[in-house]
């Protein structure tokens, strides 16, 4: 069975519950996806389905043949399954596949910040602000280590390019999917800028 769907993030709003509790909440466009390709264990060596979404002008002719009638697709990914019975290849997958108060894992790209210093990126607390010290306001410090091992520690937190990675935000809850708008509602924030794309899967254990 599949976990797993693609779409865009479309921006965050708020929510009340029956109870009154007002929560933050991600509206996600998920989906539609297609299933582009079933990998099986005799075959490929692993179970896997592989699921396209959003629309492409132009795509290489490797792809023509690999799509076949359908798409072409901007994005492909890969969920591995347990259980290929029902999936076959041109099948839909809608946000029915998730219902209220799921636990899901939610996969994007970070927004890039350029290049930071340690006080933004790290949030170091920065030198002090007197005594003489005009220039050591948002500076690091001291990042050497003596004689032993005289070089500087790998993996040191310095000043660098931040942002613009894959990040995962675990076990949010699915707070509704919309199946006619195609529409997840989801507990929280998860990474990225609007409209980027997002993975979301259900959460294991």
């Amino acid at each position: 069975m599949l976990k797993g769907i693609l779409g865009k993030k479309l921006g965050m709003t708020q929510r009340f519950s029956e109870d009154g509790t007002l929560h933050a909440i991600t509206v996600i466009q998920a989906g539609p996806c297609t299933v582009t390709q079933v990998k099986t264990l005799e075959k490929d060596g692993y179970q896997a389905v592989q699921i396209g979404y959003g629309d492409v002008k132009r795509i290489s002719k490797p792809m023509k043949g690999h799509f076949g009638s359908m798409g072409p697709f901007r994005h492909l990914r890969e969920f591995r399954v347990d259980d290929l019975e029902g999936v076959e290849r041109g099948a839909r997958v809608e946000v029915t596949i998730f219902e209220p108060g799921d636990k899901v894992d939610v996969t994007g790209v970070s927004k890039g910040k350029g290049f930071a210093g340690v006080v933004k990126r790290h949030h170091f607390s920065g030198g002090p602000k007197t005594h003489g010290q005009s220039d050591r306001h948002r500076a690091p410090g001291s990042v050497g280590a003596g004689t032993t091992p005289g070089r500087v520690t790998k993996g040191f937190r310095m000043a660098g390019h931040m942002g613009n990675r894959r990040v995962t935000a675990r076990k949010l809850t699915v707070l509704a999917a919309d199946q006619e708008r195609g529409l997840l509602l989801i507990k929280g924030a998860v990474p990225g800028a609007l409209n980027g794309l997002v993975v979301v899967r259900k959460s294991e254990g």
